[in-house]
């Protein structure tokens, strides 16, 4: 599966089989390639190709097969498939042209945004050799890593993220990222943000049902309203996780995952700014 043989795909098929549209994937092998014109050659010059070398990288984001069937079916050994998803990784993270907007967005006021979502979503982990109980979810019923995503609501656009320990609450996480809020900003969350109202006032969680009770019909009818309104953090948990390595069990050193989970973000974003007939 080289470049040569899936660039003349149709333009969904190219998404389906990449995970990224063909303009985003032309504006990443710029940036690979810039980088790498730029940088004294030493060695043996690979026999894989800037395009090839991304899309492997890409291939193993978007299906999360291991090191070596990646290489097994490029021709290069297991170190070498490593070593090139590597660095394309670390070259598209110091290009910063898939960064986030970052916290400090939502106290700047030149930036509009008035309804903000925060959602975590899950993924799974190997059990790890030392303090377990901190990676457990009980909520999964497995280890997992927590992810906190901040969205703005009348665009999709992925704000900033944050990151836990399964065990962690989710209201801990939002606590423990800090978000600079605006007073005049509204904040909707799940109902694992109790207490929110005491860190940001503007702020909208569905009521929960009294212990032993029912809810009134307007405090369902407010909780459906709520849920569609915020129903977009979790459309983009799904998008994020069409790339298997944030949806399979995570194999890798769990301190590069926030690198990689930010960099598809980041990647979501920029096709966001793509003309509507081309972005999803």
């Amino acid at each position: 599966m080289t470049y040569e043989k899936v660039k003349n795909l149709k333009p969904e098929e190219f998404k389906r089989l990449c995970g990224v549209h063909p303009e985003t994937f032309s504006q990443m092998t710029e940036i690979v390639r810039s980088r790498s014109q730029t940088k004294l050659k030493t060695g043996r010059p690979s026999k894989l190709s800037m395009e090839d070398q991304l899309l492997m990288a890409l291939e193993y984001w978007r299906e999360y097969r291991t090191y070596f069937h990646i290489g097994q079916s490029w021709g290069v050994n297991e170190s070498t498939a490593y070593r090139i998803i590597r660095k394309i990784e670390d070259i598209l993270v110091a290009s910063r042209a898939f960064s986030l907007p970052g916290k400090k967005k939502l106290f700047s006021s030149d930036y509009q945004v008035e309804v903000v979502v925060v959602d975590v979503t899950e993924s799974p982990i190997e059990r790890p050799k030392k303090k377990q109980k901190k990676f457990y979810s009980g909520k999964k019923k497995r280890h997992t890593l927590k992810s906190q995503v901040v969205v703005a609501q009348n665009t999709g656009e992925i704000l900033c993220t944050a990151h836990g320990k399964g065990k962690e609450h989710d209201f801990r996480i939002f606590k423990s990222s800090k978000l600079p809020l605006r007073e005049d900003i509204e904040c909707l969350g799940d109902k694992g943000y109790q207490g929110i109202h005491k860190v940001h006032a503007k702020s909208r969680i569905p009521k929960k049902k009294p212990r032993g009770g029912e809810l009134s019909r307007e405090d369902k009818k407010s909780n459906q309203e709520l849920a569609k309104i915020r129903v977009v953090g979790e459309h983009i948990n799904r998008k994020l996780k069409v790339f298997k390595i944030l949806s399979d069990r995570y194999r890798n050193r769990r301190k590069r995952f926030g690198l990689r989970f930010n960099l598809i973000a980041g990647l979501y974003n920029y096709e966001l700014r793509l003309p509507k007939t081309e972005s999803v």
